[in-house]
């Protein structure tokens, strides 16, 4: 049979030319399918869609300010700290003598033999909020690389002492520094580089002190009230955080300079000068502390402590006065002795003239009053046991007694729960 290749090629192209007209029916027929698809789910897209049909996606959306119901978030109040009642603390206190090795001998009420341990129990309780008790593993951490200065008198002194034996408890320090007389002296605490320095300068000015570590004097106090001390002042802006604190010191027998001029006297009947009082040389020590410090461009916080009440009674110092109460008093039990009122009131003065140049200037100034809280712990002082057994040679034996000084562990413990609390929450 003679095949007929035209008829043949014919057939072929037919067959071709059907294959792909069904092919594009095909195609579009999945066109249409997915054309369909995709605008249904770009419809209900749209009908979600948050953004209203004029928003420009580009440019971030307008934010929201959405008012808080009063009945679900509460405002919180501000805490007043300083008044409030001392408690019972059964569990009584982080540390003893014997754990702490940073007591100093006169402050070693239990290893110098006082009998009654009830002024252990008792801790500081705002009236207004819970006070949380000091957390000294917390407090190391955030200070970790900082430095702290207590710049001051003996009670900053005991102070500091208070502190290192509640950090005690985590990690004992290592004194790196003490100045001849053992009256300065710094602390630092290895595996968080963070030093406590204690910075002896009672009155923050140039002083010259004629006096023995009892208290005896053989010549009136020089004071230089326009020369601030170069102790605490050189080192100043090296540290973090700063508490200053003097009063009871400006009470003894001293001789004013300004200008290197004398120009009076407080209790210097021998001399002939003019009696202007400690009322004027404690004014003008603040004056020139605080305006030193509102200008200082300070980055740090700085405390500014209330000077503390002394507790003797029926005599002074040195002249027999004692305190022999045992457990702590409520308010309106016992008052501010005049001396004790008029330096708080220099203080608080002083302080509220400060303040607000501080605030302007972007210092942290704040007000450390302690002062009250203080005045009802009559019981915590060492009292006759600022000696090693006072009594054991002869039960009346005459001593000297220590109504103005805390002893270790003591109430002076609770300040530290009220500073941590105003260093975390302001």
């Amino acid at each position: 049979m003679k095949l007929n290749w035209k008829q043949w090629f014919r057939n072929v192209q037919n067959r071709m030319l059907l294959k792909l007209m069904i092919a594009i029916l095909l195609m579009g027929l999945s066109f249409r399918l997915v054309f369909f698809r995709s605008t249904g789910i770009s419809s209900v897209l749209e009908e979600k869609s948050p953004f209203p049909e004029k928003t420009v996606l580009s440019e971030p959306p307008q934010s929201v300010q959405v008012q808080e119901h009063e009945d679900q978030v509460p405002r919180k109040e501000k805490c007043d700290l300083f008044t409030g009642d001392w408690i019972a603390n059964p569990s009584g206190p982080l540390y003893t003598n014997r754990s702490c090795q940073s007591i100093e001998s006169h402050q070693n009420c239990m290893n110098n033999g006082r009998p009654d341990t009830g002024y252990l129990h008792w801790r500081w309780n705002p009236r207004d909020c819970e006070l949380p008790s000091f957390d000294p593993e917390r407090f190391l951490e955030m200070m970790r690389h900082k430095t702290w200065g207590l710049i001051g008198d003996s009670i900053s002194r005991n102070h500091v002492q208070s502190l290192l034996c509640m950090l005690s408890t985590v990690e004992e320090a290592v004194e790196v520094y003490h100045d001849e007389q053992y009256r300065s002296r710094r602390w630092h605490f290895p595996s968080y580089n963070f030093t406590i320095s204690f910075i002896w300068s009672p009155f923050f000015v140039e002083s010259a002190i004629f006096e023995d570590f009892n208290g005896v004097s053989t010549s009136e106090v020089e004071l230089y009230l326009d020369k601030l001390d170069k102790k605490w002042t050189d080192i100043y802006q090296n540290l973090d955080y700063i508490i200053f604190s003097s009063g009871k010191w400006f009470l003894k027998s001293a001789i004013f300079h300004e200008n290197n001029t004398v120009v009076g006297c407080h209790y210097c009947p021998k001399r002939n000068l003019t009696e202007l009082g400690f009322v004027f040389s404690y004014r003008k020590a603040l004056q020139h502390v605080l305006n030193f410090i509102v200008t200082s461009n300070h980055k740090g916080l700085i405390f500014f402590r209330t000077s503390t009440p002394d507790h003797f009674e029926n005599g002074e110092w040195s002249s027999g006065g004692i305190c022999p109460k045992t457990a702590p008093v409520k308010e309106g039990e016992i008052e501010l002795k005049d001396l004790n009122r008029v330096l708080r009131n220099i203080e608080l003065e002083e302080f509220e003239k400060a303040a607000p140049e501080a605030s302007r200037n972007g210092v942290s100034l704040k007000l450390l009053d302690l002062t009250l809280l203080s005045l009802l712990r009559p019981d915590g002082h060492p009292g006759a046991y600022r000696e090693f057994y006072p009594y054991a040679g002869d039960e009346n034996a005459k001593v000297q007694t220590d109504c103005l000084h805390w002893c270790l562990p003591g109430p002076i413990d609770s300040w530290n729960d009220v500073i941590m609390e105003m260093v975390v929450n302001g």
